[in-house]
């Protein structure tokens, strides 16, 4: 009997919320239409009449929507028995945004359709637009931001398959699997940044942020906030609002620190604490944020060496220094030369619409022969410049050394010296010291990758001495 009552209570109580419905919808919209199952009005209020031109509503019973109001859809509602909830409605007068809902029977049959007209005026629902354009535009932002912050490499753009190669790759590979900080060292334009995209882009990480840095490529009063974000108005001239640093722009993601050497030793100590602590302040701000992000730093300088001199921080280097994976030379994957330099061509034809170029055994041959000290950079840069110089898609060992300059000779001992030449490759004497120096020099300058600091004290010149002596030789600086 209780569930009786409640029962009638609760279709009592809905009844009276349809009616109270209808009435404050009918009450406050723009206009009301009801239709029967032949999509003919059966009522109409007079306000929804006389916008359609009509002296009552009285006029418009009996006939059908579309007579009274073009363009109406509530014969579609009657027929498909599937409301319309929200939708414009094309007037004379103004646009409408209207309601369109079937009417029902008991046994559930459709009989008819009503339809409200909610808004005479767009600006109605401007708050509500603004907030969803808003949100959209927001939302294709993100969207933006992360696909730029995305590896654009894999290990397949790392391109080799000597021995060399492969070990590298496969230690990469390895280190993919895990969260602990990567350490790259190699000489400059081996492919570190490279290799850091791919390591990303092969890790749990993927589909998270990329976000590189290089430390010697940003002003020391900068790189503070660049690593770490400010709060509003930390410093003159900051922002009134908080800008996130690189730190938190990687959450959940990937930072990689290029020339991690050259970093000041003030930021390495908060770098250190970031990596212990997995936290960090903003500049200017007492908020402390929980850090995310899987670490990968690179460097062309001897850190070892850096540590000795004081110039880098030891427990740093000890932190950083889990996973060291040494990307070799290009001088120690001769092997690979083909390879790359097909890539490259293939690359440089393509991105700048130059004729198809290729490479004789003599021009394989020349590039052999040389240190490399800028290595893939400076092949990239040497066959870029061969082929645009030259007019035939064969490339010579001529338009190789001509692109090339002055070429660096491979380190060999063994290799016969000036004082050992036979007569018809006799020399005088400045011509001979003149050959001398040159191999004594590109030989330093290979040994420290093309760093002319490192170069004259392996020597024992002065740095201004050794440049004099490299350009009256030929060399680029």
């Amino acid at each position: 009997m209780k569930d009786a009552e409640s029962l009638k209570d609760y279709q009592h109580v809905r009844l009276l919320a349809i009616r109270s419905l209808f009435e404050i919808v009918e009450q406050s919209s723009e206009g009301t239409i009801i239709v029967d199952h032949d999509a003919k009005i059966v009522w109409m209020n007079e306000r929804y009449a006389r916008r359609f031109g009509l002296d009552s509503a009285a006029q418009a019973i009996g006939k059908p929507c579309e007579s009274v109001i073009p363009g109406s859809l509530l014969r579609e509602v009657v027929s498909t028995g599937r409301p319309i909830l929200l939708d414009m409605l094309d007037t004379p007068k103004d646009p409408l945004v209207v309601m369109r809902l079937p009417i029902q029977d008991d046994q559930g049959e459709i009989i008819g359709a009503i339809g409200f007209a909610l808004f005479d005026q767009l600006r109605s629902l401007s708050p509500l637009l603004i907030r969803y354009q808003n949100m959209q535009a927001e939302l294709a932002s993100t969207r933006s931001l992360l696909q730029a912050r995305q590896a654009k490499y894999s290990f397949s753009n790392f391109i080799g398959t000597s021995a060399a190669s492969l070990e590298v790759k496969r230690r990469a590979r390895r280190s993919a699997a895990t969260d602990s900080p990567v350490l790259l060292l190699g000489e400059t334009g081996t492919g570190k940044e490279l290799l850091a995209h791919a390591i990303h882009a092969a890790s749990p990480r993927a589909n998270k942020p990329f976000v590189s840095v290089n430390s010697a490529a940003i002003p020391e009063a900068l790189l503070e906030a660049e690593f770490f974000g400010t709060a509003p108005g930390a410093f003159t001239g900051a922002e009134r609002k908080a800008r996130p640093g690189k730190l938190q722009i990687a959450q959940g993601g990937t930072l990689f620190l290029d020339e991690i050497g050259d970093m000041p030793l003030a930021l390495q100590s908060k770098l250190l604490r970031v990596l212990q602590e997995k936290e960090f302040e903003p500049v200017g701000s007492n908020q402390v944020i929980r850090s995310d992000i899987r670490l990968i730093a690179a460097t062309s300088i001897d850190l070892e060496a850096a540590v000795r001199k004081g110039s880098f921080r030891a427990d740093l280097y000890y932190r950083l220094n889990v996973l060291p994976l040494r990307v070799p030379p290009l001088r120690e994957r001769l092997d690979d030369l083909p390879a790359l330099c097909e890539a490259i061509l293939d690359e440089l034809r393509l991105g700048a619409g130059h004729q198809h170029h290729e490479l004789d055994d003599g021009a394989l041959a020349l590039l052999a022969s040389h240190a490399w000290p800028g290595n893939i950079r400076e092949l990239r840069n040497v066959l870029e410049r061969a082929a645009l110089l030259s007019d035939e898609p064969l490339l010579g060992a001529e338009a190789l050394r001509a692109a090339i300059g002055t070429l660096t000779p491979l380190p060999n001992p063994t290799k016969t010296s000036v004082s050992r030449r036979g007569p018809e490759q006799a020399l005088d004497f400045h011509s001979a010291r003149e050959a001398f120096e040159r191999e004594l020099i590109g030989q330093a300058l290979a040994e420290y990758a093309g760093n002319v600091n490192e170069a004259a004290r392996r020597l024992g010149l002065g740095r201004s001495t050794l440049y004099k002596k490299m350009a009256a030789l030929g060399f680029s600086s």
